[in-house]
């Protein structure tokens, strides 16, 4: 159970917290004096930190053949995490469109489901490499968006397309298979 993988999946799913206090509730930590764009380079680091923790864990795991259930499981409920305190303190803030979080959510809702369907068949729904240019393009339209950045939101809905479009190639393999 203790391993740098999941020990990095437990510190994505600790940042996702931090995160979200961070966007919603910074002013509360944010020393007198400081502009309150401080938080939004905040909130991006630590973001970014968590984003980076994504790739080490799997890289490690697969480096060092170490693989477990607690892995398994909790490494895309860590990544899901993060992206939902993202895109709700994104909402909170009016800086992201609900319409483009709302379908990105709902697809990584629904895959999440799928996976559990086909698990509980015996079978597994690989991740796909569009699902891994999905969640790097979702990363940087978040990152962008929390800078308040151009082009952020065009990022955020080019982001939105292809989680649509690889939910969709999840799902023929599902049915393929």
């Amino acid at each position: 159970m203790i391993s740098i993988p999941n020990i990095l999946t437990l510190s994505r799913i600790f940042f996702s917290f931090l995160l979200m206090f961070v966007i919603v509730n910074g002013e509360l930590i944010l020393p007198e004096g400081v502009h309150h764009t401080w938080l939004n380079y905040l909130a991006c680091l630590i973001f970014i930190v968590a984003s980076i923790t994504d790739f080490f864990d799997g890289f490690i795991a697969r480096a060092r053949g170490i693989t477990t259930t607690f892995g398994e499981i909790f490494d895309p409920l860590a990544d899901k995490m993060l992206m939902l305190s993202a895109f709700v303190g994104l909402l909170v803030l009016g800086d992201a469109s609900a319409w483009a979080i709302f379908l990105i959510l709902s697809r990584e809702f629904f895959i999440t489901g799928l996976r559990v369907v086909a698990a509980s068949e015996g079978r597994s729904v690989a991740a796909s490499k569009l699902g891994k240019w999905k969640t790097g393009i979702q990363i940087t339209a978040v990152a962008f968006l929390l800078m308040n950045w151009f082009p952020g939101e065009i990022l955020l809905w080019i982001a939105t397309v292809i989680t649509i479009y690889s939910g969709y190639e999840y799902v023929k393999a599902y049915y393929k298979k």
